[in-house]
């Protein structure tokens, strides 16, 4: 076959280095974004932050406004923290006048016990076994290795006999907080209620922990009288102490991650109508440092001074370009979810990725990043945005109610409830038909328990 030559015309889509990095902007969260600014300011030069004391700037723009949310070469200066701001924070001076903040040091689980342990009288031995289980603890003080696997880990020169181990097993158990060493819910129970005052009530609520607590968590209350031969009014009691009891009595102890959420957006209600603003204290302020482009526009040599100074630009430009998309989005949020902002949950209405995305002239993908780790501040509390989307169930006047705005509903059904005669899943199915919402049974128990509200027999009171 004779070679020739040919000439194919074809399209294709080049993500370019500058798009690559504005796909990568609008996904990251808030937090991501500073640390991603903060490892690029490192790495480049020609890029620095906007100092909040640098008076050489002109005025900011008007708040909210798309462009005001990242500075460009000519910077505006960062807004100070208010006084209300301001006042949320406490913290220790140092010598040189600035602010540290630490949290207290907390205690841990194994801390207290140990030093509980340090203050009895019993043997090197015996002392050393407490040990071994106060370290083979779960987080919530639960032993949940057996005596023998604990045994089997032990070294030859120190071989226990399963009775010493269940003898530091019962010395444990003697330690604050009450329940602690136990190796089942039941028996952590149990613990507790035997180191309360000897009564009617104490005796009853043992014995329904010790034999019968799946039937009290089941609520089969004619069951349990039976029995226990216990009175209505006897029953009652035993179960408000056992509901008073700690089933997990080393939480306590743990220590908590607070995670914080920074708003993107703030939405404020103006002039009778809701709008959208950018928050000013989540927007990096960027800045092109201009004694580096001076000296690059000096060289004109080709080296790499004038490639850092572009990628400069080109991350200033793109954090103002997330920024504008995140406005414009939640805006169109906004306007479709304004009842909600008046109203709360109830008046959610259904709303899918795809609307949004035909509204602005977006891709659903773009509406996507966008809504996700990204957060909103309103009246009614801040939520992500992701949280204003939902699916629909028909109603039978042809429109359409969301899936929020049902679990809300049920919500406020079971809250208002009979105690003595709690709603089953078809009544409620019922109650949402006669306001004209056509909800399936297995819907309304596949939201209760998104929910986690227990089924009917569950709920009900004795």
């Amino acid at each position: 076959m004779k070679p020739s030559l040919q000439f194919r015309l074809s399209q294709h889509l080049t993500l370019t280095p500058q798009l690559q990095q504005s796909i990568r902007l609008l996904q990251l969260s808030t937090v991501e974004l500073n640390q991603e600014i903060d490892r690029l300011l490192m790495e480049n030069p020609a890029l620095e932050r906007e100092d909040a004391d640098d008076t050489e700037a002109p005025a900011a723009p008007a708040a909210g406004s798309a462009s005001s949310s990242v500075a460009t070469e000519a910077a505006a200066p960062e807004a100070d923290w208010s006084a209300d701001s301001a006042a949320n924070w406490r913290g220790t001076e140092d010598d040189e006048g600035e602010k540290n903040f630490t949290a207290p040091d907390t205690p841990t689980l194994r801390d207290h016990l140990h030093t509980q342990l340090s203050l009895t009288k019993l043997g090197p031995r015996d002392r050393g076994f407490v040990a071994l289980l106060i370290d083979a603890l779960d987080d919530d003080g639960y032993l949940t290795q057996n005596l023998e696997e604990i045994a089997a880990l032990l070294p030859q020169e120190a071989e226990a006999a399963p009775e010493e181990l269940s003898i530091a097993l019962r010395h444990l158990q003697n330690f604050e907080p009450a329940g602690v060493g136990a190796r089942s819910p039941a028996e952590c129970l149990c613990l507790q209620l035997r180191n309360l005052p000897d009564d009617p009530v104490r005796v009853l609520a043992l014995q329904i922990v010790e034999q019968h607590l799946e039937l009290l968590a089941s609520r089969d209350y004619a069951k349990l009288k039976n029995l226990t031969g216990a009175s209505d009014d006897a029953l009652r009691a035993a179960q408000r102490l056992i509901r008073a009891l700690n089933p997990r009595p080393g939480a306590a102890f743990a220590k908590i991650e607070t995670r914080y959420v920074i708003p993107d957006v703030i939405v404020r209600k103006v002039r009778n109508a809701w709008r959208a603003s950018l928050n000013a204290d989540a927007m990096p302020r960027l800045r092109i440092n201009r004694l580096y482009a001076e000296i690059a526009a000096a060289a004109r040599n080709g080296t790499g001074l004038s490639s850092q100074l572009q990628e400069a630009r080109w991350l200033i430009k793109n954090v103002q370009q997330r920024f504008d998309t995140i406005l414009r989005v939640s805006q169109a949020i906004v306007e479709r979810q304004r009842h909600f902002l008046e109203h709360g949950e109830v008046a959610m209405r259904p709303l899918v990725l795809r609307e949004i995305a035909e509204t602005l002239s977006l891709h659903e993908s773009t509406i996507s990043r966008v809504t996700t780790q990204k957060y909103m501040a309103t009246p009614r509390g801040t939520f992500e945005l992701k949280y204003f989307f939902g699916s629909h169930v028909a109603t039978e006047a042809g429109g359409a109610a969301s899936s929020t705005a049902i679990r809300a509903l049920i919500k406020q059904l079971v809250a208002a409830e009979d105690a003595k005669a709690p709603l089953s899943d078809a009544r409620i199915s019922q109650i949402l038909g006669e306001q004209g919402i056509v909800v399936a049974r297995r819907t309304i128990a596949k939201y209760r328990d998104a929910l986690q509200i227990p089924a009917v027999n569950q709920r009900k009171a004795l």
